[in-house]
């Protein structure tokens, strides 16, 4: 995997992934950005929710459940000194469909968390305390 990173001016850099993709960074004006992009570390976060995500919805499409929205909220704290790592973050998955199985959407959280997404794992191995939790919403 590989990514190249551009400086553009200011705090604005532009991250372009190995497949192709652009991100624009940035940071706020008192740190000399235009506030025209989102943060370095929340891209991670973002990264972080998307790896979940997408186990999630594998794991449940896989055990044949019918899915009809996934939502997930995450809510981290840093450190206050630098470096100003995350010490701590919360995943929230609000997952909606027809006649979920409540346990089914645990181990899917539980597989995404404990084997299958590599962002949370590799967090979690670098000392972040993470935790997991879900809520259910039947449709008709």
């Amino acid at each position: 995997m590989k990514a190249q990173i551009k400086w553009v001016d200011g705090a604005m850099f532009l991250g372009e992934s190995g497949s192709g993709h652009t991100l624009v960074m940035d940071g706020p004006p008192d740190a000399g950005g235009r506030n025209m992009g989102v943060r370095p570390m929340e891209t991670v976060l973002i990264g972080l929710g998307g790896c979940a995500s997408y186990d999630v919805v594998s794991i449940l499409k896989k055990s044949r459940q019918d899915i009809r929205d996934v939502q997930v909220s995450l809510d981290a704290e840093r450190a206050d000194s630098e470096p100003k790592v995350f010490t701590r973050i919360h995943i929230h998955f609000q997952v909606t469909g027809k006649q979920l199985k409540e346990a089914q959407v645990k181990r899917a959280v539980e597989l995404s968390a404990e084997k299958y997404c590599s962002a949370s794992i590799m967090l979690v191995r670098a000392g972040v305390e993470m935790t997991h939790d879900y809520e259910i919403i039947e449709i008709d």
